[in-house]
């Protein structure tokens, strides 16, 4: 399918948006004061060691710890860990996951590390809402055919490169290359050459070199290698021989762009071109308008029907609804064609969303057993187009389906929204008849407190509650008052938050 890239780039961000027979499938946003940190390396100094959870906190130079499983640190036994390269394994851009070995490492993480040990760490995953940065000492440097791996032994070659003749051909002139780390073929490299490969190969190593320099001469916490600018590695990734045009608005982007695709590959110089068109670059495809849907809670459908998407910090949910649409033939059918019509758009939304962790999609009830493995059939197709990693489990009865994407950085919600500083994020606030009632029951227990018996209370709160207690629960207010012998007066604050009140008396 025919694909551009769009990138638009500007003093405060830069955004990169994949485009596919007019469909935008892959959005990456990057502010310049929040850079992501997947793919750096630093020099960590270990600060704690947590038996109880198998991980450590690692100082590697940022305001929060690193977290460090078990699973993630190196050992001699990983690192002689040799693969023959038809397994699964997956290639590893930098946004997915980092090599881990399958085979199990059994060793207490308190018999591996220690406390002010130092290590030559990786950042797999953003920091994420409460939790700092997610480490690894599998270290790997993507390069646009291959990731290499300088510490450790294997040979893996891209499950996307179906065709088995080609994985043989691959695999022998890797072995041939035989080179000192390991090495996983992505699927950029399908049809290279051997000089092609060897040469990229040859780069990744001296960078490698370089970077072990770079980390011994390093004797604080802290960065040693970065990663290249989100507009490069896009064109890293994503670049293909479906890429027609790359956009690029502004000029000195442009230049940089025009010589990293230049060095690394010649062969899409020309399809580098400079966007010098009044009309906003993101306008072409409406992609302003997709970011746009994508920070809503509700998403509708053509059809009338719409999903809804909530995002805690590790949980996404997704509902389906019919909403507006009724069907032409009969309940069932409707139902299915609204469950059909969301797996697209739910797909859509997590990729544009950069939506991950474990995911929990509540489709419309169905009856049929084989309508329920139509749509599972057809989420997983399109979860296909994603380049994260995804896991379907099977639909229950209820039509609940749940999956795990892989969540490398911030989602766009998160990238892009705060938490609604009036409600603090939780989404909702309390009644004004909630408030009123708590009020009055403070009342009570005030006037128990009085010692003084001071015959009158003021009440300072907001102008809105004010407003509610004397327009609808006036008649509690006078019980009150009677009751306990005690006129209650209101004085308004207008800097208040609406749950807020204090009683003086």
């Amino acid at each position: 399918m025919a694909a551009e890239i769009l990138i638009n780039i500007r003093p405060n961000e830069t955004r990169v948006a994949y485009i596919e027979s007019g469909s935008l499938m892959d959005l990456k946003i990057e502010k310049r004061s929040s850079p992501t940190l997947v793919g750096t390396i630093h020099r960590g100094i270990i600060t704690r060691v947590l038996p109880g959870m198998q991980a450590a906190f690692v100082d590697i130079g940022l305001d929060k710890a690193a977290f460090l499983y078990v699973g993630d640190i190196m050992t001699d036994e990983s690192k002689g860990f040799f693969n023959d390269g038809e397994d699964d394994e997956n290639e590893q851009p930098p946004e997915n996951d980092n090599f881990r070995p399958s085979r199990e490492i059994k060793t207490p993480i308190q018999d591996l590390i220690k406390e002010g040990q130092q290590l030559m760490v990786q950042v797999a995953k953003d920091p994420l809402g409460t939790k700092g940065a997610r480490i690894t000492t599998h270290i790997s440097l993507p390069g646009r055919g291959i990731v290499y791996m300088p510490f450790i032994k294997h040979v893996g070659i891209s499950r996307k490169i179906e065709d088995e003749k080609e994985k043989e051909r691959l695999k022998k002139i890797i072995q041939k290359i035989n080179p000192i780390g390991g090495v996983i073929v992505r699927t950029a490299s399908e049809g290279a050459s051997e000089e092609s490969l060897r040469a990229d190969i040859d780069y990744l190593d001296r960078l490698g070199k370089e970077i072990q320099k770079n980390f011994e001469k390093k004797k604080t916490a802290g960065i040693v290698h970065s990663e290249l600018d989100v507009e490069l590695r896009a064109l890293r990734d994503l670049m293909s021989e479906n890429v027609t045009t790359v956009w690029v608005d502004e000029a000195e982007a442009y230049k940089r762009v025009q010589k990293f695709v230049t060095q690394l590959m010649p062969k899409y110089k020309q399809n580098i071109i400079f966007y010098e068109e009044k009309k906003p670059l993101f306008d072409l495809y409406d992609i302003d308008l997709e970011i746009s849907r994508a920070v809503e809670r509700k998403v509708w459908l053509k059809s009338g029907g719409y999903i809804v998407i909530d995002e805690a910090e590790a949980l996404v949910v997704i509902d389906v609804n019919t909403g507006k649409y009724v069907g032409k033939k009969d309940l069932e059918d409707t139902i299915l064609k609204t469950n059909l019509e969301a797996v697209k758009e739910v797909a859509h939304q997590l990729r544009v969303r950069n939506a991950g962790g474990i995911i929990i999609i509540d489709f419309i009830d169905m009856e049929k057993e084989v309508h329920r493995e139509q749509v599972l059939q057809a989420l997983t197709d399109e979860l296909k187009k994603d380049r994260s990693r995804t896991n379907v489990m099977s639909m229950s009865e209820l039509g609940l389906v749940e999956m795990t994407r892989k969540r490398t950085r911030p989602s766009i919600v998160k990238t892009l929204c705060e938490p609604c500083s009036y409600c603090e994020g939780k989404g909702y606030i309390k009644r004004k008849n909630t408030i009123a009632n708590e009020i009055f029951r403070d009342i009570e227990r005030e006037v128990g407190l009085v010692e003084n018996k001071k015959k009158s209370l003021i009440i300072h709160c907001h102008g809105s509650i004010v407003d509610w207690i004397y327009q609808e629960e006036s008649e509690t207010l006078e019980y009150l008052e009677k009751k306990f012998g005690h006129s209650v007066a209101f004085k308004i604050e207008p800097s208040y938050h609406l749950e807020q009140y204090e009683i003086f008396d």
